[in-house]
């Protein structure tokens, strides 16, 4: 019982923290939840060799409902293009299970290190380039472009996000509004997160290894007080963001992915 209240607690304290940081830093999910969780797995004394695996199996779970609100929120504005979304969903799910069935097959040292490399290069884009011009005028077709969303699925799996990083910034460099490529990604993200938390708990079931109230590799304490906390939590992140101007805040996402790549380096061959 005592384990439960700790594990409960911690959780709780996650979902702040993402939360504040999702609404400071204008970018949910993830890439912000899975750098905490870990962390906050490591001072509970979870086995290092999955800890990574729950950090992004309960980030995903957590991702799903959320998702689903934003994308409905997204559609009712008609800002969610639905051509791009039936072209790209098959290889997006492809993606998502390829990266999910390789992720649970590695070492939390090596899935550590997928994320904090990824994250390094989101940050360096983040503080040098926060505005980028176009590659083309609309979103290319050709028997090569089922690459692009077949490793954005597979990614973004990989590292337990929802997509909308690696999804918004590829729309956007085709010359998708910001507005549309955030609709698109929401929805684009469910295809993830949903396939992606299957693969999880099917992948940790009978791992003896897991914290209290584990199903498979996700956490069911941590995706019953995460996603609602870091709703609550987030407003308070975005009325931070306002005092600074965009491309600070691009600085200081940038540098807040930078610490956390670094610590999981660090993690990786410590």
């Amino acid at each position: 019982m005592e384990n439960f209240l700790i594990l409960a607690i911690a959780m709780l304290a996650t979902g702040c923290v993402a939360g504040v940081m999702a609404g400071l830093f204008g970018i949910g999910g993830g890439i912000v939840i899975v750098p905490v969780l870990e962390f906050t797995l490591g001072t509970l004394g979870v086995d290092p060799a999955i800890r990574m695996h729950v950090a992004v199996a309960t980030s995903l779970a957590t991702i799903i409902p959320t998702s689903i609100s934003s994308a409905r929120a997204h559609h009712q504005r008609q800002a969610v293009d639905l051509e791009i979304v039936k072209r790209w969903a098959f290889f997006v799910l492809v993606g998502a299970l390829a990266g999910t069935w390789i992720a649970a097959q590695v070492h939390s040292r090596v899935l550590a290190m997928i994320f904090a490399t990824l994250a390094l290069l989101i940050a360096l884009k983040m503080i040098f380039l926060p505005q980028s011009r176009n590659l083309t005028e609309e979103v290319p077709r050709g028997p090569l472009m089922p690459l692009i969303p077949t490793a954005i699925g597979g990614l973004s799996s990989m590292m337990g996000i929802g997509g909308g990083t690696f999804s918004v910034m590829t729309l956007t460099l085709f010359n998708q509004p910001i507005h549309r490529a955030v609709g698109t990604a929401a929805l684009l993200g469910l295809v993830i997160s949903l396939p992606g938390t299957i693969g999880f708990i099917l992948a940790g079931w009978s791992d003896a290894r897991l914290p209290p109230g584990s199903f498979g590799y996700v956490s069911l304490i941590g995706f019953a007080l995460i996603a609602p906390t870091t709703v609550l939590a987030a407003p308070i992140g975005a009325k931070i963001a306002h005092s600074f101007s965009e491309k600070r805040l691009s600085m200081f996402f940038g540098a807040f992915l930078v610490l956390a790549a670094a610590r999981l380096f660090y993690r990786a061959f410590v």
